[in-house]
């Protein structure tokens, strides 16, 4: 692993008193200063073992239950927002923006560097949704690196929830502009529904900053679908992974126009056959872990589904030893 300056003082963070932050800072790209958030909760009790998880787009790290869950299990928790998402948006920058997912190995790299610095010997790589994309290829590009123990993928982002058509001759066309107009947008096609079945002002159970994780996306630009285009073609030739991986996602997708049971039972991001496809190409030693009735982000679906999500989740880590 490259070697790294390591900062070394944490600050308060915003979801309370058990959580520190530390913020990482990168060289300048296509839009300048550069920084990434480091969140940790750390466990009562001195561990060696650590959770590193990795958000979805238009996303950032607030799933405090998760991280209690993890620390009840022995892992001392950590999270990264990625540059350019929640905690670390810097005003001259556009959200969410990137040209390729490689831009996102910096803050990974960094901060495995930090957790194994502060004592820990096994890491379990965890992404939602497009960090669960991510963190796959990661997982698949370090096989040998010496912390990474196993991967938990969460509804991972492994093709886009289009028709064949959409897929096989607008996706390429598209990619190939958003080489050369980065900025354009496109409708983003996401449904109107996932957040406000989630967020406690509307439908769902959960607060967090509405500005990080916006009700409403609209457009989405050409340089992010390029971004997961690129990125997903080498999914879709099978991947190799050298860790036990366990990918989980619900057993239905659908595209309520409407409020009603299916926002608050489905994944209506993604398309589950998609994910299970891909899990199901990928070589090594891959669980693949379908969850009744889960949303987009399994964490975030009510309290008996996600109950069930965790106690398929601990009972591979220890099967797997991680």
């Amino acid at each position: 692993m490259t070697s790294l300056k390591i900062p070394t003082t944490y600050q308060a963070d915003v979801l309370g008193p058990d959580y520190q932050q530390l913020v990482l800072e990168f060289p300048d790209d296509y839009e300048g200063k550069v920084v990434a958030t480091l969140v940790r909760k750390k466990n009562t009790q001195a561990t060696t073992k650590a959770i590193l998880y990795i958000h979805g787009f238009i996303d950032y790290f607030f799933q405090t239950e998760m991280a209690d869950q993890f620390n009840q299990q022995g892992f001392d928790f950590y999270a990264l927002d990625l540059r350019k998402y929640g905690r670390s948006r810097l005003g001259h920058q556009q959200l969410y923006n990137v040209r390729d997912l490689s831009e996102y190995d910096a803050e990974i790299n960094k901060a495995l560097e930090i957790i194994q610095a502060e004592g820990h010997d096994a890491v379990l790589l965890s992404g939602h949704s497009t960090g669960g994309l991510i963190c796959t290829l990661f997982a698949a590009h370090h096989p040998q690196h010496s912390l990474i123990k196993g991967l938990w993928a969460n509804s991972p982002f492994y093709d886009f929830n289009m028709n064949e058509f959409e897929k096989n001759k607008a996706l390429p066309q598209l990619s190939k502009l958003g080489r050369l107009l980065p900025n354009l947008t496109i409708p983003s096609g996401l449904n109107k529904w996932y957040v406000p079945s989630l967020h406690c002002h509307y439908h769902g159970e959960w607060n967090f900053n509405l500005e990080w994780k916006q009700p409403s996306y609209k457009m989405v630009k050409l340089s992010f679908v390029r971004a997961i285009y690129e990125a997903q073609k080498e999914i879709h030739a099978g991947v190799t992974l050298t860790i036990p991986t366990i990918v989980m996602h619900s057993h239905q997708t659908t595209n309520p126009k409407k409020w009603g049971i299916e926002a608050q039972t489905s994944d209506v991001i993604l398309n589950v056959n998609d994910i299970q496809k891909y899990a199901e190409k990928m070589i090594g030693d891959i669980s693949i872990q379908t969850i009744e009735n889960g949303l987009h982000d399994l964490v975030l679906s009510a309290p008996k589904v996600r109950e069930q999500v965790y106690q398929h989740l601990f009972a591979w880590i220890k099967e797997k030893g991680i």
